[in-house]
């Protein structure tokens, strides 16, 4: 289903053909980033569900990922769920991700009725251990359509909100970098120090804020965990 060379559904229809009911492929976007949340999505497969031409949203151009995105979101059952900065800062980037991540599978839950029997997560790092089945696959959102389903339903989310946000940060560029290192992201940085979408935990907003590397960022814990950031 995933077109030659892309994802497949290969794995998904062995979990169906084993009696599971409800499949569910989770990616995540932003680990990396300096500024904004990590998303996740997490996309429910369907046997039959009409995904030709999906890839991982790093293999397709922003135009071609808004549009699966938008194919995606008529046709499929899904949910995204973030983790703020400030949360990131407090409870380190694991649990950051399970966080995100069971926030996707509560919005799932709420727009679908719907719970997943096993979940399928890109990489090794098992981050839901504990909440059921889950199975970790190296590549998944090259190789599992569900995954790279997930992956452009995070992406474009995530992108959408940091654009937004660049229209009240505006020295940042976060319309075209997404809270990435980029030069114009650093000339902000540089210019103005960070801003409260920043991760004020990372080593190099540390470094701007004169902060050795161990040191928490003053006052942080005086925010609140679940601020409204966008």
């Amino acid at each position: 289903m995933g077109g030659r060379g892309g994802p497949t559904s290969k794995l998904e229809r062995r979990l169906a053909a084993e009696g599971h009911q409800a499949i569910c492929g989770i990616d995540e976007v932003g680990r990396g980033a300096w500024a904004g949340p990590v998303s996740v999505g997490a996309m429910l497969w369907r046997s039959g569900s009409p995904l030709r031409g999906i890839r991982d949203s790093k293999a397709l151009t922003p135009v071609q990922r808004e549009e699966a995105f938008v194919r995606l979101e008529r046709r499929v059952e899904f949910g995204v769920g973030h983790c703020w900065p400030a949360e990131i800062d407090e409870l380190g980037m694991t649990a950051a991700l399970r966080l995100a991540s069971l926030r996707a599978l509560e919005e799932l839950h709420a727009r679908h009725g719907v719970w997943p029997d096993v979940i399928l997560l890109d990489g090794q790092l098992d981050f839901l251990a504990g909440l059921g089945r889950t199975e970790t696959v190296v590549g998944g959102d090259s190789r599992c359509i569900s995954v790279a389903s997930a992956s452009i339903l995070a992406k474009v989310t995530r992108d959408t909100m940091m654009s937004e946000a660049a229209t009240v940060h505006p020295a940042y560029r976060f319309e075209a970098n997404k809270g990435y290192p980029a030069p114009d992201h650093l000339d902000g940085l540089a210019a103005h120090g960070p801003c409260r979408l920043h991760r004020h935990t990372w080593a190099p907003i540390r470094e701007l804020l004169g902060l050795d590397p161990y040191t928490r960022a003053p006052a942080l814990l005086a925010e609140p965990l679940q601020a409204s950031l966008f």
